[in-house]
């Protein structure tokens, strides 16, 4: 019997059910009941702009009612490219109202990125960021997408914020109105979907009956194993659930009235969606939210609207420290924190919860686990190392990887498998990519791990060969289909260069055609045309030859181990002995010295990608980030 037979992480549970109680099978009847039931409290604040859940219901319909005046109905499709903003939480709640589906997008990604996902969701209405509107002009012209909404995140301001960056002629804050917003021509405003000339003020509108929790709440891309973006279909069900399962696992939550929760993460990542969007609503707690994470505007926050509730990436827990320190700011009151998407080193727990008083747990997950799979228990028991224990409801076991039937006695590692409620129902128009996703009714997660006897799980490897820079999965096939490209570029190998952090820098390991003398600066601006910035190598390599196998298969692992060696940062034998593609057979290592093109820095200024506002190209828990 292993560990997972006999489920031996419930004695890590103490008082927590085993299994939540499911009070609401759809999101719809928890907005409903949270409405019913926190009408009066705070739903969102917004650099000082507040509005409470009722006046959120009122924008709510008005938006449902503009939605439903353009034919949007039951089962269709509607796209959002939002940062975090008010108008982001009103258009979820909105389409969800009128038993649409909301497809989320980066709203950084190019429209080469963009073309090939609207082509397969078919969305004919986007609403997205005014400063995406161009690009989305780009896609409409080659997709189904028809009718583009623009928002302006300015007018989700106090007046006298909107005053001052509409009217006051100082170069500082003109500066600040080219970050935040742009002209948007050939689109229709929000303000304009919402008005009551246009749908009617939506006081009647009904959640339609064929609402179940089987629906289509959401729909992200991720790329998993492959690089080719798969649209993951997460239901009412799945993400109700998960929220069920966070609200059990987390006994604090909802203790305190006035339960804030910081809205850092974009909420076009599930991880940010279900625990900033869905989870504030579940409590009837406040969102604060944060266009961008950029230290100041987060120092700001945390010093007039301290949260309650912090999920975040281990690079924003270190960098909120620092600035703390700097600033003689106090983080006692900040009772919750969660940490995903990359390895939470032990010191950043330790020096966090000597800080604020509170704890901070490392979980994990995967988009279409609605993200939450594994999480450490917010108690003494939590384990740093480790991403946890399987969730309440959720089952998880290790796989031979060979033979997925059989289950590895506790210790050895294995393929991580996992079910419960919280498992998505597949990849839209891709059902050979969703049976490939599980195998007897678990969900194959991709990662290498171990369980121990106790029942606690810590991540070995990934199988998935993506690279996650500053909470964001960039997968190498992707940029190594751009940059192959490229006239100059024989072949190149994209590969994960590791950062103190434990989080990686992208960089690019390329051999040149003959006779090329590339100028890195023209490789960085063609990937750079292509790919949201996150992607861009930061460094270029200059390989003569590539790691391959005996019929010339790329290994990246290999590549990554000659890199690494030549840096001097992992001993090549080591890395080499780890990478399960090796069969033992004849040496395949082809590679040739390896000499710096360029370094990159110019995006890669804050260790949390994309969620600057003029540059969310560089930030921000890829469309499917994964926990």
């Amino acid at each position: 019997m292993t560990a997972s037979d006999t489920k031996a992480w419930l004695q890590h549970y103490g008082d927590i059910p085993e299994k939540p109680e499911y009070e609401h099978k759809t999101l719809l009847s928890l907005y409903d009941s949270n409405l019913t039931n926190n009408h009066h409290r705070q739903a969102t604040y917004f650099f000082g702009e507040s509005m409470t859940y009722s006046e959120l219901d009122k924008n709510v319909r008005a938006v449902a009612a503009g939605l439903k005046a353009f034919g949007v109905g039951p089962g269709d499709r509607v796209a959002v490219l939002l940062p975090n903003c008010p108008q982001h939480v009103i258009a979820f709640y909105a389409i969800q109202k009128i038993g649409a589906t909301v497809v989320e997008h980066n709203p950084l990604y190019t429209a080469h990125e963009l073309e090939s996902l609207f082509s397969d969701h078919g969305a004919r209405i986007a609403i997205c960021w005014d400063k995406a509107a161009p690009m989305l002009e780009q896609v409409r012209s080659k997709t189904p997408l028809e009718t583009i909404i623009s928002v302006n995140m300015i007018n989700a301001m106090p007046r006298t914020k909107q005053l001052a960056l509409r009217y006051l002629p100082l170069p500082s804050i003109r500066e600040k109105r080219k970050q935040l917003s742009q002209f948007a021509p050939n689109t229709i405003s929000f303000e304009s979907l919402a008005s009551e000339a246009f749908g009617g003020d939506g006081r009647e509108i009904r959640t339609p009956d064929c609402v179940t929790s089987d629906s289509t709440a959401l729909i992200l891309y991720t790329s998993g194993t492959t690089g080719t973006p798969k649209g993951a279909e997460l239901t009412q069900g799945n993400i109700s659930a998960n929220i069920a399962q966070i609200l059990t696992f987390f006994p604090t939550l909802g203790r305190n009235p006035d339960e804030r929760v910081l809205g850092a993460l974009p909420m076009f990542h599930v991880y940010g969606l279900t625990l900033i969007a869905g989870l504030a609503v579940s409590l009837g707690g406040e969102m604060v939210l944060v266009p961008k994470p950029e230290i100041p505007l987060l120092m700001d926050v945390i010093k007039n609207r301290k949260p309650s509730w912090m999920p975040g990436v281990p690079t924003l827990y270190s960098k909120v420290m620092e600035a703390a320190e700097k600033q003689d700011i106090d983080l006692k009151g900040i009772t919750n924190s969660i940490s995903g998407a990359a390895p939470l080193p032990e010191d950043t727990v330790e020096k966090w919860e000597q800080r604020t008083g509170g704890l901070l747990v490392e979980g994990y997950g995967l988009t279409e686990t609605s993200p939450v799979l594994c999480c450490n228990p917010h108690s003494e028991n939590r384990r740093p190392g480790y991403i946890g224990i399987p969730f309440p409801d959720t089952q998880v076991r290790i796989a031979n990887p060979d033979n997925l039937d059989e289950t590895m006695p506790d210790g050895e590692e294995g393929e991580l498998l996992g079910r419960g409620p919280q498992v998505f129902k597949g990849y839209l128009h891709n059902e050979e990519a969703t049976e490939n996703a599980f195998h007897d009714g678990w969900f194959r997660t991709g990662d290498m791990a171990v369980m121990e006897e106790d029942g606690f799980v810590r991540i070995v490897s990934r199988i998935k060969e993506m690279i996650i820079t500053g909470g964001f999965n960039v997968y190498p096939g992707e940029v190594e289909d751009c940059l192959g490209q490229h006239p100059d570029v024989e072949e190149c190998a994209v590969v994960g260069r590791p950062r103190k952090d434990g989080s990686e820098d992208v960089v690019a390991c390329v051999v040149l055609r003959a006779g090329a003398a590339l100028n890195p600066d023209g490789l960085k601006d063609y990937c750079r045309e292509r790919l949201t910035a996150y992607k861009v190598p930061r460094t270029f390599y200059h390989f003569e030859e590539l790691a391959t196998d005996q019929i010339g298969k790329l290994r990246r692992r290999e590549v990554q181990a000659d890199l690494l060696d030549m840096l001097g940062l992992v001993p090549k034998e080591k890395d080499a002995a780890a990478d399960d593609d090796t069969d033992g057979s004849e040496d395949s290592d082809t590679s040739g010295k390896a000499k710096p093109l360029d370094e990159q820095p110019d995006h890669q200024e804050s260790d949390v990608e994309g969620v600057e506002v003029e540059n969310l190209a560089d930030a921000q828990p890829d469309e499917a980030a994964e926990k």
